[in-house]
């Protein structure tokens, strides 16, 4: 497996069942009463992190999703970690409905909200950078999703493009996003490492690839 330099690569990969999975997760924070659990789920761009979080929203009914790109919209690629803490994790923790216009999309009138409704009972909080110390005390559990850069690449061309307007994009991500998750190395504060592509054969509807 081809990481970016700095990235410890996961061993004793083994095949679970998704919804045992989500019973590791609730694990971790036992305690969790009259809110919903926060679940951070992280990893590079192109790993599956969508993928996977819609596949965990199928096994627990009523959840609820947060993708960061929408914090980060028109915001510096992770300078988001005080807008999400105070306007999205903080209503989560009182266990109240989010409703929040990050500041960037009043500024290009973009619509909509970001919305989650009270009553979820996990709510997957999703994207790249949301691992880090600046927000352990809002995350209750964590998924890091480790993949093979040539096939995270592979997606994200084909999901994005290859012209030179991707790529001057895709070098300016990289520039921010390597020294950040080199210091943060949210890999080791995971409460599991989910394979994102390709280790062992599974059911891809009902089991997923984990490290032990």
């Amino acid at each position: 497996m081809r990481l970016h330099p700095g990235e410890v690569e996961a061993t004793g990969w083994r095949v679970l069942k998704l919804t045992d999975v989500v019973r590791r997760l609730l694990e971790e924070a036992p305690g969790v009463t009259g809110r919903p659990l926060v679940v951070a789920v992280d990893g590079r761009g192109g790993a599956g992190k969508s993928t996977l979080v819609a596949r965990l929203r199928k096994v627990v009914p009523g959840s609820d999703v947060v993708h960061t790109d929408d914090i980060a919209w028109n915001q510096a690629y992770f300078d988001w970690g005080g807008l999400i803490a105070e306007n999205v994790l903080a209503p989560l923790h009182r266990g109240e409905a989010v409703e929040f216009r990050p500041p960037a999309w009043v500024e290009h009138d973009r619509p909509g909200a970001i919305r989650v409704t009270a009553g979820a009972g996990i709510v997957w909080v999703e994207g790249t950078g949301i691992i880090r110390e600046e927000l352990a005390g809002w995350i209750d559990a964590s998924i890091w999703v480790q993949g093979d850069l040539d096939e995270q690449e592979r997606r994200l061309s084909a999901r994005d493009g290859d012209s030179a307007e991707q790529r001057r994009h895709v070098a300016a991500w990289l520039a921010e996003e390597l020294p950040f998750l080199r210091r943060e190395q949210p890999w080791r504060r995971a409460t599991v490492v989910v394979a994102g592509t390709g280790v062992l054969r599974h059911d891809s509807e009902s089991e997923i690839v984990v490290a032990v």
